[in-house]
């Protein structure tokens, strides 16, 4: 009995501070889905695209397969990316704003060479 009630008061006294020390996923306040709108303004790249793109922990990813996006979202809202399909990439930076809004530019590196802008907006 002893022995019960002494493990029991060692519990008592270190669930409080065990808690205390374990991380808490707080969400990236720029989670969620985002519709993104790519506009070619030098280069021969196709005029524009538009995108759904996922942003979950501060990374963003698409689903559609026809090219992929390595990218991150830090906690002030900065972006940076790298879009690439195939051998061709494109260098993304720009900023994602608390109001559901954001934009940038982008470049291509490599063989074809364009660049432009793009724009971003939260879906609910």
């Amino acid at each position: 009995m002893r022995l019960q009630l002494l493990t029991a008061a060692l519990l008592v006294l270190t669930g409080p501070a065990t808690a205390a020390t374990k991380k808490v996923q707080v969400p990236h306040r720029y989670d969620g889905a985002w519709s993104i709108e790519v506009v070619t303004l030098d280069g021969p790249c196709d005029r524009a695209y538009r995108y759904g793109v996922q942003i979950r922990r501060g990374e963003a990813t698409y689903a559609g397969g026809e090219f992929s996006i390595n990218g991150r979202v830090s906690g002030n809202g900065s972006v940076r990316a790298v879009i690439s399909r195939g051998s061709d990439k494109a260098d993304v930076v720009g900023r994602l704003g608390r109001q559901g809004t954001g934009g940038g530019t982008w470049n291509t590196t490599g063989l074809i060479g364009c660049s432009g802008r793009w724009n971003a907006e939260r879906r609910r």
